[in-house]
Parts: structure tokens; sequence; C-alpha cells
């Protein structure tokens, strides 16, 4: 079952500022990140072992700017 996104971007008549808009927008909704899971099988596992991973460089940098 794929995902739809429906991304609207105004433009008016620049289209770079539009293109930057889209950009964005793409990045803040995560469609570039759930196309790369859907292509990509991983093993539970593996999904187990990045969450650790970013977990710890979270706290390490949250550790780190509190310093």
């Amino acid at each position: 079952m794929a995902k739809r996104f429906n991304i609207e971007v105004q433009s008016t008549g620049n289209i770079e500022r539009a293109l930057r808009q889209l950009k964005k927008k793409i990045e803040r909704e995560g469609v570039v990140r759930d196309m790369k899971r859907q292509v990509y099988f991983e093993a539970p596992t593996q999904k187990r072992r990045k969450r650790l991973m970013r977990a710890i460089k979270n706290n390490i940098l949250r550790v780190t700017n509190e310093q």
C-alpha cells in the first residue's frame, strides 16, 4: 500500500522560490524518508539498532550542549 502525498506550492512567477518551498515541504513531511523505507527492506533488529544508536547520539549531543 503506497502512501500518496499531495503537496501544493503557490508560484507567483518566481520558480526558484517555489522550488525551495517545495523542497522544504517535502523534507518536513518526510516524503523521501518514507520512500527510502519502502524501497529498502530493513530487518527488525536493524531498525532497533538504528533507533538505539540515534537515541545515544541525541543523548550525547544533549549532554554536551548542557555543559
